[in-house]
């Protein structure tokens, strides 16, 4: 019980690339799977221009050429988490929680317990900010006026749970139309992401966004206290590397 209520560590990370940020992702999550090993790691970071596809996603669902890929400067990435295809870039919050579900006080398979307690902290921090959120109990995600505000998807590899979810605050939106994260959802203003801003009509604050998460991850799993940090909990550039496993994906 001791380990399961070690602190939160969360992290205020700044921007980092597609390839160095999967590369960080397989090295905390092996580093938290260790016995005695980090504790439970929360990371708000940035990723650079790039989309990301899960493995509930296609190449089908992003409605952009290979040569105005090139021309946007946006790589594209199949990665081991689950939801779809997802933009990334400045304005877009980022919320890498590395953990076991012990140390988050779920049971070993508890996934679904996990991602009730994430979607509820993401949805939490949203209204934080004023701004309205809510939750679809048949969809992943939180949604608002303007689409999906945050996508979330997770993957779990020997009891630990990572990745986690893209909140959208202030990005540029011209892309997201041409980006179906939820290419399932019937109502189609739920299959592309909006943001805060466009919801709201008024400027948001990343920082004020940054506070309200790590207070909702940390208040969603109880734990004792944060500790928070600047900067990545390992530098871009000097990643391990790791045999590749099979991730679980969900969400």
């Amino acid at each position: 019980m001791a380990e399961a209520r070690r602190p939160l560590a969360a992290w205020l990370a700044g921007s980092i690339g597609i390839d160095a940020a999967c590369a960080m992702a397989e090295r905390l999550a092996w580093e938290v799977s260790e016995p005695g090993g980090r504790p439970p790691t929360l990371i708000l970071g940035e990723l650079e221009p790039a989309i990301t596809v899960g493995r509930g996603g296609s190449r089908a669902d992003v409605d952009l050429g290979d040569d105005e890929l090139r021309r946007h400067g946006l790589p594209m990435r199949f990665v081991g988490r689950g939801g779809g295809a997802v933009l990334h870039g400045p304005g877009q919050v980022c919320v890498w929680l590395f953990a076991k579900l012990g140390d988050l006080g779920l049971g070993a398979g508890d996934v679904g317990g996990y991602l009730e307690r994430f979607e509820h902290a993401l949805e939490a921090a949203v209204r934080q900010v004023r701004c309205g959120a809510a939750r679809d109990s048949s969809l992943p995600g939180i949604f608002g006026r303007t689409g999906l505000l945050a996508a979330v998807g997770v993957a779990v590899r020997r009891g630990v749970v990572w990745h986690g979810g893209f909140l959208n605050v202030c990005p540029d939106m011209r892309l997201f139309s041409r980006v179906r994260t939820l290419p399932f959802a019937t109502v189609p203003l739920m299959r592309t992401m909006g943001s805060l801003e466009s919801d709201v009509q008024r400027p948001v604050r990343l920082q004020d966004v940054r506070s309200a998460l790590v207070q909702q991850v940390g208040d969603a799993f109880s734990f004792p206290r944060s500790h928070i940090q600047a900067g990545f909990p390992v530098q871009p550039g000097v990643f391990g590397t790791h045999h590749a496993e099979v991730a679980r994906s969900v969400g």
